[in-house]
């Protein structure tokens, strides 16, 4: 069995990572790490979870390294970033859930994580991206940084166009609403009740860290494919899921039959992203609805051929495969399972 810690066990991703590690053949949970929750039970943090299990929150050490073969963070950026720094070399692979250590130029992520200060030794070995575009990097990886939900929505959505066709995306203008799962455990005024229920909550209209952060990985991933994007950000009354509508110019125009091709063709052998027709069931799809509870990711790419533009629309869940399942998924891979065990869950849906 592979050893695994989650480390932030108390928030949303950490508990989505216990729910999901008590149900994998070969990963075993071994560790609970955190700071304002020690000497607590899953169960006591998390009410849907009650597991068989002595585990309880502990702090992590140095000597944490040694009962581990995998570390989790699922933990806030600055305190990814020193952990990594205790972990690294110490585990086998730490997975990073946080913002840490996605953008790896230093001026951008200064400025959209001015807070965050990181080991600079340590930025250039984390692999970054979605398991589908670099899953070979992942093998025996000492360090990985998964994406943020929007961004592996965004990255998935974009990558047959510019990865797969080779297309140059002049501009990419990105209409993102989620849940409020995606704001984690912190209290805030915005969050409450009162005020959210049933307000759509334009809260990053001119800009969001997700978009800095897919420009980061395509401009490195291949130089000058994307001139510019900007994303706008919106809450809305649920609490899991995500919904990015994509906005796609490119320099030449395509067929809606190349598109869907393009699209089958590039996700063939990728079980977790479900290329999908727009009018396939009784509600349109990609919604944030049919993914629910799973590790899917729903894409649908349509021609606009009055607006001269590319609709991609993508969904999942922000805590599974945006968080939690894309972590599992990545461990798969790192020490060499079937990218699918643990992860065959389908939709719960109504929810």
């Amino acid at each position: 069995m592979i050893r695994a810690g989650v480390i932030g066990a108390s928030g949303l991703a950490g508990g989505e990572l216990i729910r999901l590690l008590t149900q994998h053949p070969d990963l075993e949970l071994t560790f609970l790490g955190g700071s304002s929750s020690v000497g607590m039970r899953p169960g006591e943090l998390h009410p849907g979870l009650r597991i068989d299990s002595a585990l309880t929150v502990r702090h992590v050490t140095e000597n944490t390294a040694a009962r581990l073969d995998v570390a989790f963070l699922a933990t806030p950026a600055p305190v990814s970033a020193e952990l990594a720094a205790l972990l690294a070399d110490r585990v086998p692979a730490v997975i990073d859930l946080s913002a840490a250590f996605r953008i790896r130029t230093q001026h951008v992520h200064d400025r959209w994580y001015p807070k965050v200060e990181r080991r600079a030794a340590l930025v250039d070995r984390f692999v970054y991206g979605v398991p589908e575009l670099v899953g070979d990097q992942m093998t025996d990886a000492a360090l990985i940084s998964l994406p943020g939900c929007y961004a592996t929505a965004i990255t998935l959505g974009l990558a047959p166009l510019i990865l797969g066709m080779g297309l140059h995306a002049d501009r990419v203008l990105v209409d993102a609403k989620g849940g409020s799962s995606g704001s984690g455990l912190r209290p805030r005024t915005s969050g409450l009740h009162p005020l959210r229920s049933g307000a759509i909550t334009p809260y990053a209209p001119t800009g969001h860290r997700h978009a800095a952060e897919v420009t980061d990985f395509l401009q490195r991933t291949r130089p000058g494919s994307i001139s510019s994007m900007s994303m706008s950000a919106y809450g809305v009354p649920t609490v899991r899921g995500l919904l990015a509508s994509l906005y796609v110019f490119t320099d030449r125009a395509v067929g809606r039959r190349e598109l869907q091709r393009a699209y089958l063709r590039f996700y063939k052998g990728h079980p977790f992203v479900r290329v999908r027709r727009h009018t396939e069931t009784r509600i349109p799809v990609p919604d944030p609805q049919a993914v629910l509870g799973s590790n899917f990711c729903d894409v649908t790419a349509l021609v606009d051929e009055d607006g001269g533009r590319i609709v991609v629309l993508s969904a999942l869940d922000n805590l599974v495969k945006g968080a939690a399942g894309q972590a599992v998924q990545a461990a798969n891979r790192r020490f060499g399972l079937p990218e699918e065990t643990g992860l065959t869950m389908q939709p719960v849906m109504p929810a």
